[in-house]
């Protein structure tokens, strides 16, 4: 059997993280997520101008406005993740420089359990 995307881990450490209550790795993940899925988003196209007779710009009949989202490879993942990573300990130098350790532990912290998802699968997943 293949081994489960990071996305799949992720949505599953997820649960986890939840059940134990353990709200550091809860906001990592939550918020890798959120940024995976705004990454898998489908742009909008402004040339869609047509609409029906009640609303403008509206489409018409069920399911006119699906659209499959984009998919993301592991490759793709990591680089978000990377990404996050570098995000949160910039502003984790940022906190600390003003006092505020606190802050900056809590995002260091964060940058830790996504940095556990770069590695493989089995060595590196996060435990919540």
């Amino acid at each position: 059997m293949s081994e489960p995307t990071i996305s799949t881990r992720l949505r599953g450490d997820l649960t986890s993280a939840l059940k134990a209550r353990d709200s550091v790795t809860v906001a990592a993940l939550r918020s890798a997520l959120t940024a995976l899925d705004n990454a898998g988003a489908v742009e909008v196209r402004a040339s869609r101008v047509g609409g029906t007779e009640h609303v403008a710009g509206a489409a018409a009949g069920v399911g006119s406005t699906d659209v499959a989202r984009l998919a993301l490879t592991d490759d793709d993942v990591r680089a978000i993740l990377r990404s996050q990573i570098e995000e949160h300990s910039r502003a984790a130098g940022e906190y600390a420089r003003i006092g505020r350790d606190d802050i900056a532990e809590r995002l260091r912290s964060e940058a830790g359990v996504r940095a556990a998802y770069l590695a493989g699968p089995t060595e590196g997943a996060a435990e919540p």
